[in-house]
């Protein structure tokens, strides 16, 4: 832990992080960059803007650090900052810079600048945040199995197998980038989960176990670790809980948290990133989405999640819960290339309809996978279990099954981990728009690549 503690003290300096939250503020913009041309930094000195972790994990899996690693030019920053607005976040991946202000003139100064791309208004409102917890019961109904509950959910793609073996986790760091993970603190049952860390990119300074229990219910699929009970897919992996999402609006600006999130998950070193959040429709309607988008390149989401694999991290994420709406089609970014988007079946491996569906604008298969998430059994934000619909719980049900097929096959990279699960799918020789590539088996996906 101290390790981890060092570095996030130099991980403020690298980010540029004179990041300045002002919850007054009520306008919201995303500045982007045209270059990095001032930066201070040399791609010979990765370890000034990188944590050994990241490094080590590009290393093993023979990734290059190219300019998308750099931190945006603090110079860039400054000056922006200059202009009279406050800086929320920064985006090196994708080189921008979101800033917060109360009057709309100041951008036109912003754009005015020579580094400067592009500037979109991303958020108008006023900032909110949780004061009240609720109540706790903790008395959780304990099973015969040793899975409690939940044993279908890990059975149905035959992983408890990989548990037998001894591949629970351990040795994996996962991020888990929500909307907030009410009461974990306080939940009995989920005293012994290893979280390292916590981070706000929503409501810096806010109780992120007083915010919403969407990840709370997540992080319950993989985390819990109490026999009898219910144990999760990757009971002794360790955990980041990362919020980006305000559950009180829907802006595009939520994107821009997020990827501030998943750069954040990066430098601290995590494996894999499960994110059950999805978005085509927003508070201004002129800024939804339309099927043409869904190309993994347009939203800002999807953007980041396709790099994320070119990190070295493999990128879980829901499907979406259109499929019976107008929509019905997947929501960015799980439209993203190089990443495992998981749909939802019941716990007899029949289509949830409420699984949105694919494909991508582009032609691509997705879903990818499916998973449990139609009366998936998770925590409740009281201590006693509960069950929830939903490809928020298929997602992090299928990321903790493949944080532990990845530690049995330490060799493989990012990218060889979400081809291995898709073609160990019980339609992999058929993928549709519907069930992608079906329900993977990940006992048959361990044999594949050697395992004994």
């Amino acid at each position: 832990m101290k390790k981890i503690l060092w570095f996030f003290g130099t991980l403020v300096v690298a980010l540029g992080a004179s990041a300045q939250f002002v919850p007054t503020d009520t306008l919201k913009y995303r500045i982007g960059l045209k270059d990095k041309a001032a930066t201070e930094y040399s791609l010979r000195r990765p370890e000034k803007f990188l944590s050994r972790k990241s490094i080590e994990r590009r290393e093993r899996q023979g990734l290059p650090i190219d300019s998308t690693d750099l931190p945006v030019c603090r110079k860039y920053v400054d000056a922006i900052r200059k202009k009279g607005v406050h800086v929320v976040v920064t985006g090196k991946w994708d080189n921008f810079v979101t800033v917060s202000c109360n009057d709309s003139t100041l951008i036109k100064a912003i754009v005015d600048l020579p580094f400067v791309r592009s500037a979109e208004k991303v958020w108008t409102g006023k900032m909110e945040k949780a004061t009240k917890r609720d109540s706790l019961v903790n008395v959780p109904v304990r099973s015969d199995s040793l899975y409690g509950k939940a044993i279908t959910q890990i059975e149905m793609s035959r992983a408890h197998l990989l548990h037998e073996a001894g591949f629970k986790g351990q040795g994996m760091t996962i991020g888990v980038i929500d909307a907030g993970f009410h009461n974990v603190d306080r939940i009995e049952a989920m005293k012994n989960i290893r979280i390292l860390g916590t981070r706000d990119f929503v409501y810096p300074g806010a109780d992120i176990y007083a915010e919403s229990d969407h990840g709370m219910c997540v992080l319950s699929c993989m985390a819990m670790n109490l026999p009898n009970v219910m144990i999760g897919t990757a009971p002794e992996a360790s955990y980041w809980l990362i919020r980006s999402e305000d559950e009180y609006s829907e802006h595009l600006v939520e994107q821009d948290y997020w990827a501030a999130a998943i750069e954040f998950a990066d430098s601290v070193g995590v494996d894999l990133v499960n994110t059950s959040l999805g978005y085509y429709k927003f508070d201004d309607v002129s800024k939804n989405y339309r099927f043409r988008d869904l190309d993994g390149q347009y939203a800002l989401m999807s953007r980041q999640a396709s790099r994320a694999a070119d990190k070295g991290i493999v990128m879980v994420c829901s499907a979406g819960n259109s499929g019976v709406g107008s929509w019905k089609k997947i929501t960015p970014p799980a439209d993203a290339e190089n990443v495992l988007t998981v749909g939802a079946v019941d716990k007899k491996g029949v289509l949830a309809p409420f699984s949105s569906i694919g494909n991508t604008s582009d032609g691509r298969v997705k879903p990818d996978v499916m998973a449990v998430g139609l009366a998936s059994d998770v925590m409740g934000t009281n201590g006693n279990l509960r069950r929830a619909n939903g490809t928020s719980f298929a997602s992090p049900i299928m990321c903790g099954m493949v944080a532990c097929l990845w530690q049995a096959c330490p060799e493989l990279t990012a990218k060889e981990v979400i081809e291995l699960v898709r073609h160990s799918g019980d339609r992999a020789d058929f993928p549709d728009n519907i069930y992608g590539y079906g329900v993977p088996d990940l006992w048959k996906a361990y044999l594949k690549v050697g395992g004994k």
